[in-house]
């Protein structure tokens, strides 16, 4: 008898063709995106087993059905359904359905990001639209039953946001926060209708602007109460025992940098042991997966030394033991910091080695360069390039230089994020950041032009999310920093479309051709907007780069290193 359902987001689930930049389409703006363009740019969900569960799902997801296992939930008693099989599991007698999701509504940076760009009169992107098909599907399937519905996950907070939606959507309960080791007790309690205040707090956590912190009561919100304590012990996290999607492993939680934007800057540091990373790795492994996806939201802060100095034996000890792993052919992080690679190139010398990357195996890594200025970098992240300070020991665009420099001469591929729209902000710091782009776009290591990817995001106050005054206008110098970005992506679509896009010769040069026409369509997109808006097209076409001096000292300082 299945008495709890595990769904997730199905944006979560989609292969993309497993093209990294497809990643982001489900923030695209339903009215800007054909819907036959995206379903077919989207791929397909990961087969069901035979039992109609989800063969690969999202870590998260095998999280919660790993803390339901450890709580003495029996194998029987939980599903983690296949999309595309919800019918077969959501019966008479399933107690609690719940649901995964990062980004429902989307009021996430990328989303927004878009709506800043293209406008609507309402948030309407793929996220969106697939989320309350989903909710739709689920709710018309417990109709009548005795099923609660339980929605956790990153994008729990924009539930705080639009609350209406818990009643529209009949949402029983949303659960905020890391509930590795009280969720076979958080279901228990709920199906049994008898919530202990001590152990779960009806309540959730948000923060204004500066993310200063505030807790606020709500009956459909559910977070850790004062007896367990607002987070998990690490040997209280259970490992995962089935396979995730993209072969994801956590290795550590938390950051520490303290960017002033940042949430996840406000959780503790708590880092993996490496055999315990292994196990997971292991199950991935037998999955059919040859390499793996190191999850952190800083990978060089993993049991870092004082000043954010990496520890290189920790990490070198991490890189080696998963490939070790019989199976394992390749591996590479998901965030890191730029500094690491401008201070020391060694240690990414030392990890690709390890990792084996080359011409055919680069490591993608994504990072947060979020700015071009120097002023708004001390202003909003003065630790980010720790252990190098701004101004003492270098520029910061010098540092960024140096960081895409020394990650391509070994075969990394980052993808950055910048921001527009930052408290204190002013037209030169946006154009600096096209200084920036452009400059990196117009590099070269060893011959090879820089490979990077860029995103813009539109940094939106919290405030006025809350006060649903979402209608935005970029000015001519945020579109300068948005058509750089794009005008980039499209060099760098057409260039790698081919050689990044997996299947048969066919299904290749289809994936290829529309990403390679799409990258062009949405620069000119940025293009027609921003000539509307006064963008001068030219200036931000070479802004930066009309001496190339600055560029040619830094790759003869990198030379010699």
């Amino acid at each position: 008898m299945t008495k709890y359902v595990l769904v997730s987001d199905n944006t979560l689930l989609y292969d993309y063709h497993k093209f990294p930049l497809l990643d982001f389409l489900p923030s695209a703006p339903s009215h800007a995106v054909p819907r036959s363009a995206y379903n077919f740019l989207r791929g397909s969900i990961s087969p069901a087993t035979e039992g109609h569960e989800l063969r690969l799902a999202p870590y998260g997801l095998r999280k919660l059905e790993a803390a339901l296992l450890a709580g003495g939930i029996s194998r029987g008693e939980i599903a983690v359904a296949h999309p595309d099989h919800l019918g077969r599991f959501i019966k008479e007698d399933t107690e609690i359905i719940a649901v995964h999701t990062m980004d429902p509504f989307g009021l996430g940076p990328t989303t927004m990001s878009y709506y800043a760009l293209f406008g609507g009169k309402s948030i309407s992107p793929y996220v969106r639209v697939e989320w309350d098909e989903l909710i739709s599907r689920i709710n018309a399937l417990r109709s009548g039953k005795k099923a609660k519905l339980i929605v956790g996950g990153p994008g729990v907070w924009e539930y705080t946001i639009l609350s209406d939606e818990i009643a529209r959507q009949k949402i029983d309960y949303l659960f905020q926060g890391e509930a590795d080791d009280c969720a076979a007790l958080l279901f228990r309690q709920v199906v049994e209708r008898s919530i202990d205040p001590n152990v779960f707090s009806t309540s959730y956590v948000t923060y204004d602007d500066t993310f200063h912190r505030t807790t606020r009561q709500h009956t459909n919100f559910l977070s850790r109460g004062s007896s367990i304590g607002p987070y998990p012990k690490l040997e209280d996290i259970p490992d995962i025992v089935g396979p995730t999607t993209k072969g994801m492993t956590e290795v550590m939680r938390g950051c520490g940098i303290g960017c002033d934007f940042c949430e996840v800057t406000l959780r503790p540091l708590r880092y993996y042991e490496v055999d315990k990373i292994a196990r997971e790795v292991e199950v991935n492994v037998r999955a059919g997966f040859d390499y793996a996806w190191m999850h952190s939201d800083e990978i060089f802060a993993y049991k870092h030394l004082p000043q954010y100095v990496p520890n290189q034996e920790a990490l070198v000890e991490l890189y080696t033991k998963v490939m070790q792993i019989k199976g394992v052919s390749r591996t590479n992080p998901t965030h890191g910091r730029i500094s690491i690679p401008a201070a020391y190139p060694e240690l990414i010398e030392k990890l690709s080695a390890i990792g084996r990357t080359g011409r055919t195996n680069w490591a993608g890594i994504q990072v947060g360069l979020e700015t071009g200025s120097e002023k708004l970098a001390k202003m909003h992240m003065p630790a980010k390039t720790l252990p190098l300070k701004i101004g003492v020991d270098a520029g910061w665009q010098e540092i960024v230089w140096k960081g895409v420099y020394n990650f391509n001469r070994h075969f990394w591929r980052p993808a950055f994020t910048v921001q527009v729209g930052q408290s204190g902000e002013t037209d030169d710091d946006n154009w600096e950041t096209v200084a920036m782009i452009n400059r990196l776009s117009n590099s070269s290591v060893n011959g090879v032009p820089f490979e990077f990817t860029v995103t813009p995001l539109y940094n939106m106050p919290l405030g006025r999310i809350k006060a649903r005054n979402v209608e935005v206008s970029l000015n001519p110098s945020m579109l300068a920093v948005y058509y750089a970005s794009y005008r980039h992506l499209a060099k760098m679509a057409y260039r790698n479309a081919v050689a990044s896009s997996r299947g048969n010769p066919v299904m290749r040069a289809g994936i290829a051709s529309m990403i390679g026409m799409g990258g062009y369509a949405m620069m000119k997109a940025v293009e027609h907007i921003g000539r509307k808006r006064g963008l001068d097209l030219e200036r931000a076409k070479s802004w930066g780069v009309g001496n190339r001096k600055n560029i040619e000292s830094w790759a003869v300082i990198n030379a010699a290193m």
